[in-house]
């Protein structure tokens, strides 16, 4: 790779260009009103944390140090509570991102048809590796475990929309027409791949207008549902379906008082054991007493 620092690729070890840097005032009010709608939606505001993180993302790209100060100022969190929980969950980036995440899985399935050859072959073409960035800031590449669709393996993701049954070349396409410009539409969902930003804010709470182009079913996950139709499957109702179950008798359950194990027959806690065993020596005594 190229020893330019116009050219290297951005990754992780990057230092955090103006984190710290305060927001603009209108930044700053825009946020603040949007970060109170959040809130506003829990009963208890530290729980607001996760959406909150990524409207910082959507705004700056990445999680930053004036970010998390926010956050921890408006949700009564220290700075070490919130970079806890942003370090913790990748859809959290410490480290300045791409206008578009471009993950390739290579887990066991995926790696089997192609995944381990596609990421190469992407690597090799964009010149950066896992978890690093273009140097026009385009795209940032990851590997990734699973990206829950192993019926339509190698897949990668960009933001998280499908492509399906990929290959190198058309990865490479894909991640070519992103840089570009070009109008880039998943196998199955959206019409469109949003930017990373745009991705984040909708995380965040604050819906796009597009959720009737979420994901769908494919053929091969349907498959299966398809045959037990054309065959008349369906699976065995239990003759004791849905009935309840009757209620355990409290004899069943609860020694009577005074009974082995019964609360009665138990010391306080605290209580000195060898107290109560005289105590229980003593009653027993007693008792005896009225007998004879």
């Amino acid at each position: 790779m190229s020893t330019d620092a116009h050219t290297d690729p951005v990754h992780r070890y990057t230092p955090l260009h103006a984190s710290d840097e305060p927001y603009p005032e209108d930044v700053l009010a825009s946020l603040r009103s949007d970060a109170e709608q959040i809130i506003a939606k829990y009963p208890q505001k530290r729980s607001a944390l996760l959406p909150m993180l990524h409207l910082i993302q959507s705004v700056d790209g990445f999680v930053t140090g004036r970010g998390i100060d926010l956050c921890a100022e408006m949700l009564d969190l220290t700075r070490a509570e919130v970079s806890g929980v942003a370090t913790f969950y990748t859809q959290y980036k410490r480290h300045p991102n791409g206008e578009y995440t471009v993950g390739v899985c290579t887990n066991t399935l995926c790696a089997i048809m192609g995944g381990d050859q596609i990421f190469d072959e992407v690597s090799e073409h964009l010149g950066i590796g896992h978890d690093e960035t273009t140097p026009d800031g385009k795209i940032t590449l990851e590997r990734v475990e699973c990206n829950a669709a192993c019926d339509f393996a190698p897949v990668v993701m960009a933001n998280w929309e499908f492509f399906d049954n990929q290959t190198p070349e058309t990865t490479k396409k894909m991640v070519d027409d992103l840089r570009s410009g070009a109008p880039v539409a998943p196998t199955r969902g959206a019409s469109r791949v949003c930017t990373f930003k745009q991705v984040s804010r909708m995380l965040a709470g604050f819906p796009d207008g597009l959720a009737d182009e979420g994901v769908g079913a494919g053929p091969a996950s349907l498959e299966g549902l398809k045959i037990a139709k054309e065959r008349g499957w369906s699976a065995p109702a239990g003759s004791d379906a849905g009935a309840e179950e009757p209620a355990a008798s409290t004899s069943d359950t609860e020694p009577e008082t005074g009974e082995e194990h019964s609360s009665a027959q138990q010391p306080d806690a605290g209580a000195d054991p060898d107290s109560a065993a005289e105590k229980a020596s003593e009653d027993a005594g007693t008792e005896k007493e009225k007998d004879a």
